[in-house]
């Protein structure tokens, strides 16, 4: 399943060829395409530095690494985004499951799914894929 990603909602627009000139294979496969790397295979999953999780395509902070927690499940997890604006909410019923997808709302860049089964104070766990993310030291 593709999305059409030149989308005119989304302030940051890019071709194609644009994105795959950007990106590493993996990481244009999970940003534009969806796809998801494998469990335990991301460069952040057991990541503990301080700092924050930039959008892949377009280096909007999405995550801090003060609501990153280990979720147990081999992709980096967080219980809140920096801003709740910045994160696009989909509702994505392929594999045969309802969840919700979330995407940067400035480039339209796949994310992850978020799950009603995080810790307080949200209750929420962002399941994010590295190859999505870009960290940056504090």
């Amino acid at each position: 399943m593709s999305h059409s990603h030149d989308d005119p909602k989304y302030p940051v627009h890019k071709t194609d060829a644009q994105w795959r000139s950007e990106l590493d294979p993996m990481q244009y496969q999970v940003a534009r395409h969806a796809a998801t790397e494998r469990a335990f295979t991301g460069k952040y999953w057991d990541h503990t530095e301080r700092g924050e999780y930039n959008c892949i395509g377009c280096g909007t902070p999405l995550f801090d690494s003060s609501t990153k927690f280990d979720a147990g499940c081999g992709w980096p997890s967080y219980y809140a985004p920096i801003n709740s604006e910045m994160i696009e909410r989909v509702v994505d019923r392929t594999h045969g499951m309802v969840r919700v997808e979330v995407r940067c709302n400035n480039c339209g860049t796949h994310l992850g799914h978020v799950f009603e089964d995080g810790p307080e104070p949200t209750g929420e766990r962002f399941c994010i894929n590295s190859a999505a993310i870009d960290f940056a030291p504090k």
